[in-house]
């Protein structure tokens, strides 16, 4: 992969990450599509999607140091741990362990055999007709206040599916939410709530493993083969 096939992985990675499509699927294919015919890897996946994820950030910035403060404040005795925002930052916390463990635990598999492009396109198949299922059977009438921890584990199961490439993060959560019978708002917004810690999470541990050397997570400036010695020339 070159520079600019990195950019225009990073250009897909943008467009496709806030919809239930599943960014790391289409960096998957499109990556197999490009004239080097590689595959991204997951690593290149994980550390793009911070870009990306920064803006969620950005976007629900006043949401996020809301409910940071009042979840530290609830260690404290300061409000009480029933508080909305605290509460929610514990559903964050509870529903980004099922991502963490798996995503720990099947590392190898997440980073090799899960990342076939059969594999890929099963998923995208299979969990986009799951999303149009729950649209249409789900209630959609709790509201994100109403949100219990059994379903924050629920939401965060859903979650770890996305360590699959072909499953969406959002859309992968947005559907459990709707098949529990949440609005498609509610739905929606905690699905990205609780995508920051995982994808900051996973991109930062993908860069630090990698120390900084590109060539394993961009697959750039791979060292020219050795020139061929003047015996094999004479040879040939």
């Amino acid at each position: 992969m070159n520079l600019l096939e990195a950019l225009f992985l990073g250009v897909v990675q943008g467009l496709t990450e806030f919809l239930p499509i599943s960014s790391s699927a289409h960096l998957r294919i499109v990556g197999a599509l490009l004239p080097s015919g590689e595959d991204p890897g997951a690593a290149f996946t994980a550390i793009t999607q911070i870009g990306t994820e920064a803006a969620v950030v950005v976007f629900f910035w006043r949401d996020i140091v809301r409910i940071i403060g009042q979840w530290f404040r609830s260690l404290t005795g300061k409000v009480p741990r029933d508080d909305a925002d605290a509460r929610m930052g514990w559903m964050i916390i509870l529903g980004s362990i099922p991502i963490v463990v798996l995503g720990l635990l099947f590392q190898d598999k997440i980073e090799t055999t899960l990342r076939s492009l059969w594999i890929v396109a099963i998923m995208l198949i299979g969990f986009g007709l799951l999303l149009g299922i729950a649209d249409y059977m789900g209630a959609k009438r709790r509201k994100l206040d109403q949100l219990t921890y059994p379903h924050g584990v629920a939401y965060g199961i859903a979650q770890a599916f996305a360590l699959v490439p072909g499953v969406s993060r959002s859309g992968g959560t947005i559907t459990m939410g709707l098949f529990l019978g949440y609005e498609r708002a509610a739905a929606a917004r905690y699905a990205f709530l609780l995508a920051i810690p995982a994808v900051f999470g996973s991109g930062f541990y993908q860069l630090f493993k990698h120390g900084g050397d590109e060539n394993q997570y961009f697959g750039l400036g791979r060292p020219s083969p050795p020139p061929a010695s003047p015996s094999s020339s004479r040879s040939a």
